[in-house]
C-alpha cells in the first residue's frame, strides 16, 4: 500500500502562482509513475502532469504546458506541482496519484491522495 497526502492548495488571483506537494509513504518504489490530476465541478478528472519516478521524465498536456511543472524529490519521497500564470479555469480539486505505468488516464493509477482545492479568482 502507498499513502499519498497533498498539501499547498488555496486561493489565488489570476496570474498568481501556487506549488502543490504530495508526500508519499508506505510501500513506495522507484519503479512507479506519478501524476497530478484535477477535477472541476461537473467535469471529468483530467491529467495535468505525469512523471516517471526513476528517470524524472515528465509530460504535461497542452492546456498547462509552460505554466505547470511536475517534479519530484526522490530523497523526500515528495511530488510537486508548480503552477504559475494561473487562470480561473484552473480552479479544481487537485489530486496526486501513483501507478505502475505512465498514463494520462486516471484508471491506470492505483493510489490516490485525498485532493486539495485550488481556487483562482479573476
Amino acid at each position: 500500500q502507498v499513502q499519498l497526502a497533498e498539501s499547498g492548495g488555496g486561493s489565488v488571483q489570476a496570474g498568481g502562482s501556487l506549488t502543490l506537494s504530495c508526500a508519499a509513504s508506505g510501500r513506495t518504489s522507484s519503479n512507479i509513475h506519478m501524476g497530478w490530476f484535477r477535477q472541476a465541478p461537473g467535469k471529468e478528472r483530467e491529467v495535468v502532469g505525469v512523471i516517471t519516478w526513476s528517470t524524472g521524465g515528465t509530460y504535461h498536456p497542452d492546456s498547462v504546458e509552460g505554466r505547470f511543472t511536475i517534479s519530484r524529490d526522490a530523497a523526500k519521497n515528495t511530488l510537486y506541482l508548480q503552477m504559475s500564470s494561473l487562470k480561473p479555469e484552473d480552479t479544481a480539486v487537485y489530486f496526486c496519484a501513483a501507478g505502475r505505468k505512465a498514463s494520462i488516464f486516471p484508471r491506470d493509477y492505483d493510489y490516490w491522495g485525498q485532493g486539495t482545492q485550488v481556487t483562482v479568482s479573476s
